[in-house]
């Protein structure tokens, strides 16, 4: 294995990874903010709005992401309208359409993640929420939505490390991410093996960073439902430190 090229490699492939985590950032935040507002309309929006986003859900969860980045960079442009559009400066660029299809992607997935978690929140939680005089978006920005973002954190983190392996489909319509990278260096060398196994450590310590911080926050968000002792056992900790 020629260890030479895996070296002199990796300032591009680092430099196309800074790519890869600006895809699946912008992915994930615009992902979120389609996410949360279709999961609670789809839980408690008019029956014609919950059919909508339900053939939304199915068409994005039921359809290879591949065909959706195509469908998106290549089929927009059919359109006379939208070529037309102020928008088409910016649907006309691969990165542009690569996080649209992305963000739709995880939006879906995530969407479905929360109005399970929504649901999944007592009904006696809610019950007394009313009780206490809340309206319906105080309930929600106070009682349901944080507990559904706790309960809805193990599945979303799986679906965060999904994203970051997704982002790699981005080369196939020229955006030059880290496999797109990895592949354009293995065209020139060919040294497949090589250059796709940089790659894949690459990915492996993103996703045991994405991991360890998603781990952090689920732990934290979690002090409640553990044992006293143990959730005191810290705090005991540094203060005998603080003594010492």
């Amino acid at each position: 294995m020629n260890f030479e090229l895996m070296i002199e490699s990796l300032p591009v492939l680092l430099s196309a990874t800074v790519t890869t985590i600006e895809l699946l950032v912008a992915s994930l935040v615009c992902g979120m903010a389609i996410a949360l507002p279709v999961a609670i309309l789809r839980v408690n929006g008019p029956w014609p709005v919950r059919i909508l986003l339900h053939w939304y859900i199915y068409f994005f969860r039921g359809t290879p992401l591949l065909v959706q980045i195509f469908l998106v960079y290549y089929g927009i442009a059919q359109f006379e309208v939208v070529r037309d559009s102020v928008l088409w400066p910016y649907l006309r660029q691969a990165w542009v359409c690569a996080i649209l299809t992305f963000s739709l992607n995880t939006a879906a997935y995530t969407a479905y993640i929360l109005r399970g978690a929504i649901e999944a929140v007592s009904a006696g939680e809610i019950e007394a929420a009313h009780a206490c005089g809340m309206s319906t978006a105080l309930t929600y920005r106070t009682i349901i939505l944080p507990r559904a973002l706790r309960l809805a954190l193990p599945a979303y983190g799986n679906e965060v490390i999904s994203m970051l392996k997704s982002t790699s489909l981005a080369s196939t319509i020229t955006v030059m991410e880290l496999t797109g990278a990895a592949n354009t260096i293995v065209a020139r060398t060919f040294a497949p093996y090589e250059l796709f196994i940089t790659a894949a450590l690459i990915y492996l310590a993103i996703t045991y960073v994405l991991t360890t911080a998603l781990r952090a926050l689920e732990y934290r968000l979690s002090r409640h439902m553990r044992p006293l002792n143990q959730s005191a056992a810290p705090l005991a900790e540094e203060t005998n430190h603080a003594g010492a």
